[in-house]
């Protein structure tokens, strides 16, 4: 997706911001499920759309020395600063550019597909790059599932943070956003021929970075949100507020984790489509 369709310009200021609270509410989640595929030493790594550098650096701690990783995103202005011996941070766009000419143990994308027009292309091309036994681990939100800011609603202040929530839901529809691509992904990665294929959501919820994260989305889109008549000055100023003072118990959309593994053989793809997904301490064992 090109800069001007992108609702949450990355150039802006208030980016680095976001990055950050995005980084303290999903990471941990995040870190989870990469450690539970067994990530180790000398593993190389594709980290796509990696804006902020937390997931960067975990991902090259953990390959340590031997290992590689790949950080990618159409904007690198944030993360170039990562960039080490075992790192490379290179622009590239997933849904348009062709993909790395390597294979990769490890491919992650966080927040990246729902965005994208041309995702079921970027998702081919980050199957295309796993090697035999290879993970792909896809993280997006479905805004569908839970589309509100405050799902108890009790009064003027969660009505008015709902209405803003709801106009943002529709400034990215029109921006070609699927709302309800979480619910999708343990499918197309079967379809993509991945095998021992899972998921699972996380709904964050009154946590302490979701008021960051609601400051910094709101101010990002200020413009588009007076402009479309979604919301006036004042409101906007008094939702900031209230979200400043603690008033709100915020929700974030729930994240879907959907992991999936590129068979070692052509005959083990065959075998997996006839059988459900290990359980998964067989799964973070089955790599090494």
């Amino acid at each position: 997706m090109g800069d001007q369709e992108y609702l949450l310009d990355n150039r802006a200021a208030e980016a680095g911001r976001r990055f950050e609270a995005l980084s303290a509410l999903f990471d941990p989640s995040t870190f989870r499920h990469l450690s539970e595929l067994g990530i180790d030493r000398g593993w190389r790594c594709w980290e796509i759309g990696a804006g902020g550098t937390s997931v960067v650096r975990w991902l090259a701690e953990r390959a340590g020395p031997t290992g590689r990783v790949l950080a990618t995103d159409i904007d690198i202005s944030w993360a170039t600063h990562a960039a080490g011996p075992t790192v490379e941070v290179r622009c590239h766009d997933v849904a348009r550019d062709e993909p790395p000419a390597e294979l990769f143990d490890l491919v992650h994308a966080r927040l990246v597909l729902v965005h994208v027009a041309e995702r079921d292309r970027a998702l081919r091309s980050m199957v295309q790059t796993l090697r035999p036994g290879g993970w792909l681990l896809i993280e997006d939100a479905d805004p569908a599932l839970q589309p509100l800011s405050c799902p108890d609603v009790h009064g003027s202040d969660q009505e008015l943070a709902n209405t803003i929530r709801q106009g943002f839901r529709a400034l990215m529809s029109q921006r070609g956003v699927d709302l309800a691509y979480g619910r999708k992904l343990p499918r197309l990665l079967r379809d993509a021929g991945l095998v021992d294929v899972a998921a699972d959501a996380y709904f964050p919820l009154a946590l302490p970075a979701c008021r960051p994260l609601e400051t910094a989305t709101i101010n990002l889109i200020r413009d588009q949100l007076i402009g479309n008549g979604i919301a006036t000055a004042e409101e906007i100023e008094t939702h900031l507020a209230n979200v400043a003072a603690g008033r709100l118990d915020l929700a974030q959309p729930p994240m879907i984790s959907a992991w999936g593994r590129r068979p070692s053989s052509r005959s083990e793809g065959s075998r997996s489509a006839a059988t459900p997904p290990l359980p998964r301490d067989a799964r973070a064992s089955g790599t090494g």
